[in-house]
């Protein structure tokens, strides 16, 4: 099930992307982010017009300490992803596809690369079971959880809108609706300018990794 995100503002632009999320939900999400790319462009890649700002986040690890976002990735290319480890569909394979990818670089490539999972579910997203979860996806991954109010602010920061865990009617389950893009930050600017919407695939980050890596545009 998807919950559409639609733009806030028209840019110059030729087409605009719009965000959806994974989860529960009707069509009444707040707008979130403008973005823009090629016409007929088949890249699963979307260049910012604006970059974002890394967010100024200190949350809790897998190891149970203190991690500092900007301070931990500075000067690395980095790809940061909001979701839950209790999510049956995008989350994981979002998650699985860029490890995958990841696998197909150099080593020294992949020591490069930060991948950082951010929970939208910190209440059952605990540091083990986020340490669990993604151990079995890429002992290398980073994740993350902790206040979810703050959470929240640093999702909304990168254009990317979460809502608060809720048990859906249909099913009894406790879902999370939350933006499926995952943001591609450069080593060179520190700055999120590239988007991926949940239908990229192994062989659209197999492809961008190298340029990721290197700050340049895919």
């Amino acid at each position: 099930m998807r919950k559409k995100m639609f733009a806030a503002a028209a840019l110059v632009a030729a087409a605009t992307l719009t965000l959806s999320a994974c989860g529960s939900g009707d069509d009444n999400g707040s707008p979130v982010s403008v973005v823009s790319e090629e016409a007929g462009s088949d890249k699963a890649a979307t260049v910012l017009d604006q970059p974002f700002e890394k967010p100024d986040l200190v949350l809790t690890d897998t190891k149970d300490g203190k991690y500092d976002l900007r301070k931990e990735t500075k000067g690395r290319p980095t790809l940061i992803y909001f979701g839950y480890t209790h999510c049956p569909d995008i989350c994981p394979l979002t998650m699985n596809n860029i490890a995958v990818a990841k696998k197909q670089l150099p080593k020294s490539e992949q020591d490069k690369l930060t991948v950082v999972f951010v929970t939208t579910d910190p209440a059952r997203d605990t540091p083990a079971e986020l340490g669990k979860w993604l151990k079995g996806i890429d002992t290398q991954f980073v994740g993350l959880t902790g206040d979810f109010a703050t959470i929240q602010a640093s999702a909304r920061s990168v254009g990317i809108s979460i809502e608060p865990t809720h048990k859906d009617k249909k099913t009894g389950k406790t879902v999370s609706v939350h933006g499926t893009q995952v943001v591609a930050f450069s080593p060179k600017t520190d700055q999120g300018y590239v988007l991926y919407g949940e239908d990229a695939t192994v062989d659209d980050y197999t492809k961008d990794l190298p340029k990721l890596i290197k700050g340049q545009n895919p």
